[in-house]
């Protein structure tokens, strides 16, 4: 292929990712632009085979099994796995540049060509991150999923021996880069490749199942970079270029979702938020919580002139979003304003209710942040809390022993009424307690939120 064209095909195609980026940032033209950013990756890897001319068999079997996962997952995966189908995502990400690096290696080795310098750079980034990035997602998965504990897992001198195989690491990836030839090469590299994946298991282990959102976001810029990385091994200039888009914005994101917590990435990565240690740090709350049944929660609302939704994982998990939807629809019926207030770190990923209110089509005019309610709370007749939790903690406003103290909420104990709909009185996934449910004006409305949602919707229709 005449590498003019080539350029101007890459160069098309990095439009087309940044195009798709920024129309990304509208929940109404989000769908377009992840079109728009498929279609320039669809170019990219077109030009690719044909330019590289290579054998295409095995390219089209690849390109059919993982259109056929894809779109399994794409249509079987429920919203409330889609945190952990993320998660997956930036891990074989991640292990993708893995491969790539370590296939260069043996084609530089085949071809017993010395390659620059540079060249074996990249490939030491393209294995180190890429491992990191596997492992420490499939961890991450491993808690979002609740297959391993989503508590910080903590041992004696963790932080020293963290920093002791970061240095391992350091070494062998110098050592690799100065002797990259021969048995020794491939020896440094295979420790090389290991102590990375070592190193994303142990990154991960410590941080706690409240911090997901955060480590989510880290993992996509990890899987970035690690692309990035893959594109200066092979030379290809559109995916250096990805892969930096990747990167940069993920970790913006990073940096949005940790000042939602008043937190430094260096507290969420080190802390090890959520230990049985840092939780015990909090007053131990007592109170008398007042229940609350659907007909009477009904009356409430029917006398409402302004309600806020704030919904949370629990939300999520009994897919209530439909009802939430409907029930706001018979309150706008019913004469009064509704908004819905997301929390940046509400669920298990960034946007997680975002994206299940733009399932359940509720208008992104009616999506409001913390900042934008939380001066006119006082104000408000009634704040609807479905499953959210830590987000909405007074504690971390009244309570300086807290491990939640510092951290920006929504105010919806300042509200005229609160109402919170939960299964019990647990504390959220950052094992906290909360004062909400015993403040004077809260009532706990008990029960799956899917169906008690459902219980005020029929008492609205049947009024």
């Amino acid at each position: 292929m005449n590498p003019t064209l080539t350029n101007l095909a890459y160069i098309a195609a990095a439009i087309l990712f940044i195009v798709g980026l920024k129309m990304l940032g509208r929940a109404t033209t989000a769908r377009r632009g992840n079109a728009v950013s498929s279609l320039g990756m669809l170019l990219a890897i077109v030009v690719t085979l044909l330019e590289q001319g290579m054998a295409y068999e095995w390219i089209l079997v690849g390109a059919v099994l993982g259109s056929v996962v894809g779109g399994a997952a794409a249509r079987l995966v429920k919203m409330t796995a889609m945190p952990e189908m993320v998660g997956l995502f930036n891990g074989f990400g991640g292990l993708a540049s893995l491969l790539v690096g370590w296939a260069e290696y043996h084609r530089q080795a085949a071809q017993s060509v010395s390659a620059l310098t540079a060249t074996w750079v990249a490939v030491c980034l393209a294995v180190l991150i890429g491992g990191v990035t596997f492992t420490g997602s499939m961890v991450a998965y491993g808690k979002l999923a609740e297959k391993i504990t989503g508590k910080p897992i903590l041992f004696k001198n963790q932080h020293l021996a963290n920093g002791a195989l970061l240095l391992a690491v350091l070494a062998v990836a110098v050592l690799y880069v100065l002797f990259p030839a021969g048995a020794l090469g491939y020896s440094l590299l295979m420790v090389l490749i290991l102590l990375a994946l070592v190193l994303g298991v142990l990154s991960v282990i410590p941080i706690g199942g409240a911090d997901m959102p955060v480590v989510i976001s880290l993992l996509n810029s990890y899987s970035g970079l690690a692309a990035c990385a893959a594109g200066f091994v092979i030379n290809n200039t559109v995916l250096v270029v990805a892969g930096a888009l990747v990167g940069a914005s993920g970790l913006i994101l990073t940096n949005i979702m940790c000042k939602a917590m008043n937190r430094s990435l260096a507290n969420v990565l080190f802390s090890g938020f959520g230990s049985a240690a840092s939780a015990g740090g909090g007053a131990a709350y007592q109170g008398e919580a007042r229940p609350i049944s659907a007909e009477d929660a009904y009356l409430l609302l029917e006398a409402a002139n302004s309600v806020v939704f704030v919904p949370g994982y629990g939300m999520a998990v009994a897919q209530a979003q439909h009802a939430v939807r409907e029930l706001g629809q018979l309150l706008e019926a019913n004469g009064a304003e509704v908004q819905y207030c997301i929390h940046p770190v509400a669920g298990r990923m960034p946007g997680h209710m975002n994206v299940l209110l733009a399932e359940a089509n509720v208008p992104y005019e009616q999506l409001v942040e913390p900042q934008d309610v939380n001066p006119v709370m006082a104000t408000v007749d009634i704040a609807i809390v479905i499953g959210a939790n830590d987000v909405v903690n007074p504690a971390a406003r009244e309570d300086q022993q807290s491990p939640l103290y510092g951290m920006p909420i929504i105010n919806v104990d300042h509200a005229r009424t609160c109402i919170v709909l939960k299964r019990s009185l647990n504390p959220g996934f950052a094992g906290v307690d909360n004062p909400l449910f015993f403040k004077e004006n809260t009532r706990m409305l008990f029960g799956d939120a899917k169906a008690t949602v459902s219980a005020l919707v029929a008492e609205f229709k049947g009024a």
